[in-house]
């Protein structure tokens, strides 16, 4: 699975309307609806806020009054053929005064989400967990050692020891075999660069 490394935009005019491709990272419904409240804030006077996402494996598209199929689907269809997840593209329409026809708004729309799509980082995913490691003070040095480079979600002082990080199934399974005393908090995503 791929997904993007930061949020990326782009505009275009198409007979005097404007066009913004947003490509947002997004792992839940709840932060697509955030997603799509802030673009309205920010982007008040737009006449259509279009937008599709694909989470895991859930995906959804909506025309926001457009003609049917000539907006979300179209921003679907790049998110796809991309093979991108965990993404939400948003494109905002000012309307120029000038009708675009069915096939001018699908590729006005297709086109406003390649562009933010053309400027984002591809990188992989990779399912992995959320672990926490409780381990004595006197570990520490040799725990800093193996988790070298690797970014510290949470680190707590009190009788022992809790580091918290992301690690993928396979460094989970090493963990248990190494004895170090963990624990896993949830699942997650983990992002490779390509």
């Amino acid at each position: 699975m791929k997904s993007i490394m930061e949020n990326t935009v782009s505009e275009i005019e198409e007979k005097k309307s404007r066009f913004i491709g947003l490509l947002c990272k997004v792992s839940s419904r709840e932060e697509v609806q955030m997603l799509l409240e802030k673009c309205k804030k920010d982007y008040p006077k737009a006449t259509h806020y279009c937008y599709a996402y694909i989470i895991e494996q859930e995906e959804f598209c909506s025309d926001d009054k457009e003609p049917t199929k000539t907006a979300g689907f179209p921003i679907l269809n790049v998110l796809k053929q991309k093979e991108l997840c965990q993404v939400c593209g948003v494109v905002i329409r000012y309307f120029g005064g000038i009708k675009l026809g069915t096939g001018g708004l699908v590729r006005a729309y297709t086109k406003a989400i390649q562009g933010a799509v053309q400027k984002a980082q591809i990188v992989s995913l990779e399912k992995g967990y959320i672990v926490h490691l409780y381990f004595p003070y006197e570990d520490q040095n040799k725990i800093d050692y193996l988790l070298k480079g690797k970014e510290l979600l949470l680190k707590k002082f009190d009788t022992d020891i809790t580091y918290g990080l992301k690690v993928t199934i396979e460094e989970e399974k090493m963990l248990n075999e190494s004895g170090i005393k963990h624990e896993i908090i949830a699942s997650c995503w983990i992002t490779k660069k390509e």
